[in-house]
């Protein structure tokens, strides 16, 4: 039995598995709907689209996900070279992650070099899903930042096809589902409060691009003025079609206006409509039959569920580590000053992008706060920020008065 947090499971899947004497998937078609069956590219993989079952009863998310990332990168090798060899995949995964380096993010050199490939392919699948995974909140980032990690398979893809991933490839792909994503909201029928709010959750998952406002600003754009010929695989078209339906469903419902923007972008892309409508049907039929086990979909408005959510998980970890907190920022006369402040007024830019790089290096000392840090800790620090006045008044006023 494959156990995905023990050294030595992947060499384990490829024994179990017997990759050297299976049929690869048709195409890229059947392998892409097969993969969302699964639910891997919504970002939560139920079950694993191997070649032999595998028995997951047991198994944590992130382990499930583990797996369905090294059989979906295993796929997509077979697929482009016809060739379902374990020792020459291994090689090749190694120098593609060697070249997908996330920006910010010194992955691998904690990781290489061992002379076991296995082991290194271990250790780079596990900083893959596990920094996605290990947020404050368990039941809304997952989907999204793991949902992201569908990139990994396209980039390979591309690897695979050029012997190299193309240059700001990684960059520009995040760059068009985001406004994506952001177009599609914008088209709902129902809208909400709480869409911005999946936007930012979107960014928060990006690990290759830097966004302002300006550069996911969809007020002047259109569906016409995307750069969709960047996308030249199907597997590409595809996923940004999905991720677009994933977008536009929050209530359970696609109406006429969000299916028709599913269509044009399709039309686009130059995908089938037969492939949009079974795109819907696949998302609704995946959500009706495993919104039991997936706390995002189980809402009315899992968005709000988020946001609700994550503040009062923040503010618990905050509360935990107020003393160590009031310590630290006490320590800066210019923070204590600032933050006292925005109690008081709002503050211009400049002083939020101090308080903001203050209270950076402040997680930084505080182990417990680190996770302000990991990927999708951008989207709770807002909430960090605007918990500490309210939580620390009487730190604040001390400091006040000594400088006074």
């Amino acid at each position: 039995m494959i156990n995905p947090s023990a050294h030595g499971w992947i060499d384990k899947f490829f024994s179990t598995q017997k990759t050297n004497t299976f049929s690869v998937e048709k195409n890229s078609l059947a392998f892409y709907e097969n993969t969302r069956k699964t639910g891997f590219i919504y970002g939560h993989a139920i079950t694993i689209n191997s070649f032999l079952p595998i028995d997951t009863k047991g198994w944590l998310e992130n382990e499930i996900s583990k797996v369905s990332l090294l059989h979906a990168l295993f796929t997509v090798y077979t697929l482009s070279t016809k060739e379902p060899t374990k020792e020459n995949f291994l090689i090749q995964t190694e120098a593609f992650y060697n070249q997908m380096n996330p920006q910010g993010f010194n992955l691998f050199k904690k990781v290489l070099p061992s002379s076991n490939l296995a082991i290194n392919l271990e250790k780079i699948i596990d900083l893959r899903v596990q920094t996605n995974s290990d947020i404050v909140s368990k039941n809304f980032s997952p989907i999204l930042t793991n949902a992201l990690l569908f990139i990994d398979v396209l980039a390979f893809n591309q690897y695979l096809i050029l012997g190299k991933i193309p240059d700001k490839y990684l960059n520009k792909i995040e760059k068009i589902i985001i406004n994506v994503v952001s177009l599609a909201l914008k088209t709902k029928t129902n809208k909400s409060s709480y869409d911005d709010l999946l936007i930012k959750l979107f960014e928060s998952s990006v690990r290759y691009s830097t966004f302002s406002k300006a550069s996911i600003n969809t007020i002047n754009l259109n569906i016409e003025q995307l750069e969709l010929d960047f996308f030249t695989q199907e597997l590409e078209k595809y996923y940004l079609i999905d991720l677009a339906g994933l977008a536009l469903w929050s209530e359970g419902v696609i109406e006429n206006n969000e299916a028709y923007f599913l269509h044009k972008l399709a039309e686009k892309l130059s995908v089938s409509e037969d492939f949009v409508k079974k795109s819907c049907f696949e998302t609704n039929d995946f959500i009706a039959k495993n919104s039991h086990k997936i706390a995002y979909f189980n809402r009315s408005n899992p968005v709000k569920h988020f946001y609700e959510h994550t503040t009062q998980n923040v503010t618990t970890l905050i509360s935990r580590n107020k003393n160590r907190l009031i310590k630290e920022i006490s320590q800066s006369k210019e923070l204590v000053r600032l933050l006292a402040d925005s109690t008081q007024r709002d503050l211009d830019e400049k002083e939020k992008k101090k308080i903001k790089k203050q209270v950076i290096e402040i997680c930084k000392t505080i182990p417990s706060l680190t996770i302000f840090l990991l990927p999708g800790g951008s989207l709770l620090l807002p909430i960090l920020l605007r918990f500490i006045p309210t939580l620390l008044p009487s730190a604040f006023n001390e400091n006040l008065e000594s400088e006074d």
